[in-house]
């Protein structure tokens, strides 16, 4: 036993965190290979090197992923002081070259004179697509303002399908649960963000970061973009360009009459805090959020507002007006802090009430051969060549019919039932503002 647990103390020392081990450059110049300042270290490895983060049989692993700053060539290769297979029969160390040629794409360099050939062409690397946005930073090292410049690109822009393949490997270090997506799908636009800067009397450029976002379909002639990836590299993190592309895409949005309004996948407490920041901005100089209309409540005329002029939706417009009100709130006024707090109670209870609102609707009554459904969840399953027809009144606390939908369909192909369904969702959707009381839909087959 004492043998054993001495040689599980050996083979111990093969043990090594890839966190550490992985070591990540933006080359610009040739003497950054060898400046240990322009090195940085990934944030996850678990998608790569599993849970524990752990690759076994060296020591002193060093795995080599320096890019060009600009267009992103890469060099890559492994170093180790020794591997466990030179002192130790019939033990395999991991293997750890494979396991990161599936993440990076085809193409790249493992001898260091090669990569720095392909760093001398670097001048005539120029950013993708349409020019959205210009901005500048004042670097305290530098002593000067850095321009920076965001660009809107697709997949049509030639050489940018190889650029992507290289520069979404990034999101595998720094994002926890990141993916790959199609990009032949024609629904997504692509964000990029570019740092300029001199390099012998030249005009280069470096890669900053970037965004993917994806173009839902809503009913029935609206998108719906979602904020998929986004990234700033660590070299530029916490200089602001992540709020300064995050509103140049929803400006890029808010032109568009087809855009309903602007959603994030999943998105990071991080990302939350971010589009608090940009959102509060954009909303803040609007009317229906000047002090006065701040402090006599949320009103329907700030989700319109908000979502006709800067695509918002309804729960991010409460959470803008909750911070603008805060803002404008006396905390230290007994009266004016308990009309803010009591406002966010009653946000934060409305859930629970409108589902006690729901469970009494779900009802059922027949009236020959109609079918009054009051909760439109119970959306009825079609056979094929079933004919169907009904409409859907909705009602104000006052009582008065605000309006009626009148529907119809004959299942002969299933896309006809999914339309019934989607209106049925969006019916749903209507039952939850506060505005309506109740709603009744009856269906006729």
């Amino acid at each position: 036993m004492a043998g054993l647990t001495a040689m599980e103390k050996k083979l111990a020392e093969y043990k090594c965190n890839t966190n550490e081990a992985i070591q990540l450059k933006l080359v610009r110049f040739p003497e950054d290979l060898e400046d240990e300042n322009t090195t940085f270290n990934p944030e996850y490895s678990h998608q790569v090197f599993g849970d524990d983060e752990v690759a076994f049989g060296y020591k002193g692993l060093k795995i080599l992923l320096y890019y060009i700053a600009g267009n992103l060539s890469t060099l890559f290769r492994i170093e180790y002081a020794s591997k466990v297979n030179e002192k130790f029969d019939c033990v395999e160390a991991d293997d750890v070259e494979s396991k990161i040629r599936e993440i990076i794409p085809p193409g790249f360099c493992t001898n260091t004179d090669d990569f720095v050939s392909l760093l001398e062409k670097e001048v005539n690397f120029k950013p993708f697509g349409m020019l959205l946005h210009t901005y500048s930073i004042h670097n305290e090292e530098a002593g000067e303002d850095i321009t920076y410049q965001i660009y809107k690109a697709d997949m049509t822009c030639p050489g940018f399908r190889e650029y992507h393949e290289r520069l979404q490997t990034f999101l595998m270090w720094f994002i926890e649960t990141a993916s790959f997506i199609d990009v032949d799908d024609e629904r997504w636009n692509y964000f990029l963000v570019f740092e300029k800067y001199n390099k012998d009397g030249a005009t280069l450029f470096a890669t900053v970061g970037y965004m993917t976002v994806y173009n839902y379909y809503v009913y029935p002639d609206k998108t719906r973009p979602r904020v998929s990836q986004m990234l700033i590299l660590p070299p530029f993190q916490g200089e602001g360009h992540g709020a300064q592309l995050l509103e140049t895409v929803h400006r890029y949005y808010m032109s568009s009459p087809t855009v309903l309004d602007i959603t994030a996948e999943d998105p990071s407490e991080n990302y939350v805090k971010l589009r608090d920041f940009v959102l509060v901005k954009l909303c803040q100089d609007l009317l229906c959020f000047s002090p006065v209309k701040l402090m006599q409540g949320f009103s329907q005329e700030m989700v319109t507002e908000a979502q006709q002029k800067l695509k918002i939706n309804k729960q991010h417009t409460r959470r803008v007006y909750e911070i603008l009100r805060l803002r404008a709130t006396n905390m230290g006024d007994a009266e004016q802090s308990r009309s803010y707090r009591l406002d966010v109670k009653r946000r934060l209870i409305g859930p629970y009430k409108t589902r006690g609102r729901e469970k009494s609707l779900e009802k059922m009554s027949y009236f020959g051969s109609s079918k009054l459904i009051s909760d439109i969840r119970l959306a009825p399953r079609l056979e094929k060549s079933q004919e169907i027809s009904g409409f859907c009144k909705f009602k104000a606390p006052n009582s008065l019919t605000l309006g009626q939908i009148n529907i119809s369909a004959e299942k002969k192909e299933p896309k006809q039932h999914h339309l019934i369904i989607k209106t049925a969702v969006e019916l749903n959707h209507l039952l939850r503002q506060s505005w309506i009381e109740s709603v009744s839909l009856s269906w006729y087959t």
